[in-house]
């Protein structure tokens, strides 16, 4: 559970001089916060704002703006200078900021005052977020509020047990089930997220649909989540992390700091195998949930399909690439395929035949 007692950082300084910042950024029109929003999302995922594009232009602003700030939450889970507390405090302020008559995130903007990124600078600048959420109609704000504001909970209840971690010593969650849970947290909440909004906003996904799509709204982010997880494993090396819970290490006989040795490699593999069949499952259920979505709402079929092939083309990529574990090395997929893959999904996208069959060829190829 979250300290909801958590202290917020010291900041009363910081918080004093951002205030000039933020006050300048106060005086944003709609269209100027629109565009505020809108310039910032390709800095932060240009693979998001890439997919963004097909949505159904009323969807394309509130989808925006629920990806925003649950990229705040996670910057703020990401800080390396902040600790356990502080993080716990501070997500719990964002949680706070997203009620109706909400305080303003001062407190955010304080920590980030000085941003060194561009995930940074859309933290430091997260009223201007909170104003356009604010704007958006009752009905769009409360498919997208408990969702983030779970996610805000979730990562607060992590961080509060937060330890240091290095290369040689990782931090390590304890069990499969554990990731999972993290999963949720982080990405779970967003496939239940985007449910919500086409069953409220899109009227071709009736009731009927929406209790068809719900129960396989978590597995659609756990894929996505998980997929991640298995490309960046040596990212993650370099922050002190391993999502390689410790209950795989024990069974292939690893300690976590052994993950990247060379010379356990087999083992190794065998534990990321075993991840990359539990993402493999997923992403078999967000393919279910896609072939479930109405094929009249073809502009949502293709953002999730688009975001789904990415996925399955690089847990592909994963598996076979022998320097996975090479700290070194970044899995990614070629911008030539990211290309293709986008071309061959708006074929496939209205046809539930096509999209099973070139799911499987990306899988199998």
């Amino acid at each position: 559970m979250a300290n909801a007692n958590a202290r917020l950082p010291a900041t009363d300084k910081r918080h004093d001089r951002a205030s000039g910042a933020r006050k300048r950024q106060s005086g944003l029109g709609i269209a100027a916060g629109r565009a505020y929003c809108s310039d910032m999302l390709p800095k932060v995922s240009r693979t998001f704002a890439l997919c963004i594009r097909l949505l159904p232009a009323d969807l394309e602003h509130p989808v925006l703006l629920a990806y925003l700030l649950c990229r705040i939450a996670d910057t703020i889970e990401d800080a390396a200078d902040l600790s356990g507390l502080d993080k716990d405090a501070l997500l719990n302020h964002l949680r706070a900021c997203l009620d109706e008559e909400g305080p303003d995130a001062g407190p955010i903007a304080a920590h980030f005052e000085e941003p060194r990124t561009d995930e940074e600078e859309l933290a430091n600048q997260a009223d201007v977020v909170l104003r356009e959420f604010r704007r958006l109609p009752s009905f769009e704000r409360s498919a997208i509020r408990p969702w983030v504001q779970e996610m805000c909970s979730g990562m607060a209840g992590y961080a509060s047990q937060y330890r240091e971690g290095s290369a040689d010593e990782p931090r390590t969650l304890d069990t499969i089930d554990d990731l999972e849970r993290y999963c949720y947290v982080v990405a779970g909440t967003v496939g239940h997220l985007l449910t919500d909004l086409f069953g409220t906003v899109r009227l071709a996904v009736t009731p009927r649909h929406y209790a068809k799509l719900k129960p396989l709204a978590t597995s659609f982010g756990l894929g996505l989540q998980l997929t991640n997880i298995i490309k960046d494993v040596a990212d993650d090396k370099r922050r002190g992390w391993s999502f390689v819970p410790q209950e795989l290490f024990d069974q292939v006989g690893l300690q976590p700091g052994q993950l990247h040795d060379p010379e356990r490699g087999s083992e190794a593999r065998a534990a990321i195998r075993v991840l990359i069949r539990k993402a493999s499952d997923h992403l078999q259920d967000a393919l279910e949930y896609c072939t479930r979505l109405p094929r009249s709402e073809y502009r949502v079929r293709l953002f999730c399909l688009t975001s789904l092939y990415f996925a399955v083309r690089t847990l592909r990529l994963a598996a076979r690439d022998a320097r996975l574990l090479d700290p070194t090395h970044k899995v990614k997929i070629t911008r030539s395929d990211v290309y293709r893959t986008v071309a061959a999904t708006a074929v496939v996208a209205p046809s539930n035949t096509l999209v099973k069959g070139y799911f499987k060829l990306l899988a199998d190829t």
